[in-house]
């Protein structure tokens, strides 16, 4: 992931590429890639989590944020990536999907006919409640 970070920061398009399995490499657009990485201001890696990944594995898993600035806009790009060994070597192989959280309400639901709670007196549906 370091190697791939920093092929971003110098600007090292040909790496990036070396550095796919057959599959991603099918949607890589190195002009794209080129004018992504020479269009940011690299600020920082930051690797939050690994699994696996050692000298015996054959897969790994990195989380990280990997921060930049565009058009001076700071930026931060977080990804729970998968690498695999292809000839010996890491190689990106794609990213896992988010997890989704669930939402917990903290306070009753308000229903269309109870009061409203800003303290009007009316209905909710009458009053906050009313669909723009």
């Amino acid at each position: 992931m370091r190697s791939r970070y920093s092929a971003y920061a110098k600007h090292e398009i040909a790496h990036l590429e070396r550095t796919l399995s057959a599959a991603e490499r099918k949607d890589f657009a190195a002009e794209d890639a080129k004018r992504w990485a020479e269009s940011s201001e690299w600020l920082g890696l930051t690797i939050m989590r690994t699994e696996k990944g050692g000298v015996d594995d054959t897969e790994g898993v990195v989380e990280f944020s990997a921060k930049y600035r565009v058009e001076g806009k700071d930026q931060e790009h977080v990804e729970t990536a998968t690498f695999g060994r292809e000839d010996g070597r890491w190689i990106y192989t794609g990213q896992q999907k988010p997890v989704a959280q669930t939402v917990r309400r903290e306070t009753p639901k308000i229903g269309r006919n109870d009061p409203c709670p800003c303290g009007s007196g009316k209905k909710y549906k009458k009053c906050c409640g009313v669909a723009a």
